[in-house]
């Protein structure tokens, strides 16, 4: 959707492309639009032209690849010329200097980052006497560079029922879905300290991960599955999701996945529970969300049909934490969940533009940008020897935290156990040290009470709003029901 308002640090790493060499696609939602006037009328024009002039180029083009015409219009010669301009490296250049976005507004070099579960002290002294180099700068940007960035692509078969070959301007909340799964498969496949290697050959696992989100109907966790199993949520081709509806369209996913590989060997399922944690015992009613320990130990027993007493389990907590801005004291406490080790990230950015935030620094929450256009490609499964670069991304984004959506995501991944029960302990203390606001709470089981007659709307692009408070038991200090919401 939209282009953000970021700032960009590029590392020395080569994967991935930069911003020169892909092109953006941003588009203004109303309500951003009204954001951004609030804020700067300067910035609102400049965004407006910007974004305008390279939707109108990048739509043509599309056009021309999916209707196929085999005339060209007269005007075809100059549409081609400017396009070459105005979405030219310089132009884009242009752009950032007078937003505001430029790629040398370094991060701090005295403030540590909180990194999906790990913490990089940074330090630009690369020498011998560096006591701990996994610390360093150099190690943090090895780790950026190697989580799995999944963008717009254009030019993949088209979606059943629809001209669309590719999901500029409307997919970019799928594909900050799909780099959090991504994340998660990768903890589960291949371990937390896992960095993409420099050399080919790749690990088949690596390389199989990838494969599992390709643009076509034959791989499991493709844009062509997400939006048939998410039609119950109003998922279509060309439309725009908000998070609720996509956690809740992954469990459906998940689950016909699941089924299918019980009957065909050869189906691929996602190898792990997945809990959608919410405030109530079916998901669809507003107050705090509650992971139950109960819960989960019944989805991993049936998810191994018993056989096992625990399972690999992704929790993902879909949440509105205020109405058109974040509330202010619920900032410190999505911070503190990148020190969990479990964490797999968060689903957010601004109004109407989805991005993949996996760390923070101070003030400034860390994203992988999905709103990046790159050729559809075909990774094949046992092709070691596959060309991934465009599944890396070299360029460390940030915006302030107080400018995310209210309306995001959390997830964590536990591999077993005990690590559930560490996620558990933590979230716990999160919740106790929340002043009576937590993110969501952690009980043994759930008890019900008497429901308060109350007004539900629901809007699956929106989320679920409910003005009810729910009581369940080993909550501690209860949570009003306008402070948050379940999206």
């Amino acid at each position: 959707m939209t282009a953000l308002p970021e700032r960009t640090v590029d590392s020395k790493f080569p994967a991935g492309d930069s911003d020169d060499s892909a092109d953006r696609e941003p588009v203004a939602t109303n309500s951003e639009q009204k954001a951004i006037e609030n804020k700067s009328l300067k910035a609102s024009f400049l965004t407006s032209f910007f974004t305008s002039t390279l939707s109108i180029f990048e739509r043509r083009s599309d056009s021309f690849s999916v209707e196929k015409k085999p005339t060209k219009s007269r005007s075809y010669g100059w549409t081609t010329a400017v396009r070459k301009v105005v979405t030219s490296g310089s132009m884009r250049r242009l752009q950032e200097h007078i937003l505001g976005t430029s790629r040398f507004d370094n991060l701090s070099m005295t403030s540590q980052i909180w990194f999906l579960g790990k913490c990089y002290k940074l330090s630009l002294e690369e020498s011998s006497q560096c006591s701990d180099p996994g610390n360093s700068y150099a190690a943090f940007l090895e780790d950026f560079s190697s989580r799995i960035w999944i963008t717009y692509r254009k030019g993949f078969e088209p979606i059943v029922e629809s001209k669309f070959t590719c999901d500029v301007n409307w997919g970019c909340m799928i594909r900050s879905s799909q780099m959090l799964v991504a994340q998660a498969l990768i903890l589960h496949h291949l371990g937390r300290s896992w960095r993409k290697p420099l050399q080919k050959p790749y690990e088949l696992q690596y390389v199989e991960v990838l494969h599992l989100f390709g643009d076509s109907s034959t791989c499991a966790f493709s844009i062509h599955n997400l939006l048939r199993a998410g039609r119950g949520y109003g998922l279509a081709a060309g439309s725009w999701l908000g998070p609720y509806a996509i956690c809740r369209t992954w469990e459906t996913l998940a689950r016909a996945n699941k089924e299918q590989a019980e009957h065909d060997k050869c189906k691929e399922s996602l190898p792990m529970v997945l809990y959608i944690v919410s405030g109530d015992e079916d998901g669809e009613q507003g107050g705090a969300p509650v992971v139950c320990i109960e819960v989960a130990a019944r989805l991993c027993s049936d998810f191994s049909k018993g056989q096992l007493e625990w399972a690999p389990i992704l929790l993902l907590v879909p949440l509105v934490l205020g109405l058109e801005k974040i509330n202010p004291r619920y900032i410190p406490l999505l911070w503190e969940t990148f020190t969990f080790p479990q964490s797999v990230g968060i689903l957010g950015g601004k109004p109407g533009a989805s991005t993949y935030i996996v760390g923070v620094q101070d003030d400034k929450a860390l994203y992988l940008d999905p709103h990046e256009v790159q050729p559809a490609v075909d990774i094949r499964r046992d092709d070691s020897e596959a060309d991934c670069t465009s599944y890396h991304c070299s360029t460390v984004r940030h915006l302030p935290f107080d400018m995310i959506d209210p309306s995001l995501a959390i997830g964590f991944y536990c591999r077993d156990k005990g690590d559930f029960e560490d996620f558990c302990s933590r979230a716990s203390q999160l919740a106790d040290s929340s002043n009576g606001a937590p993110l969501f709470t952690v009980v043994q089981n759930l008890q019900p009470a008497k429901p308060i007659p109350c007004h539900v709307g629901t809007d699956h692009n929106r989320g679920i709003h409910d003005t009810s408070v729910e009581n369940f038991s080993d909550i501690g200090d209860q949570v009003h029901g306008d402070e948050w919401q379940i999206l």
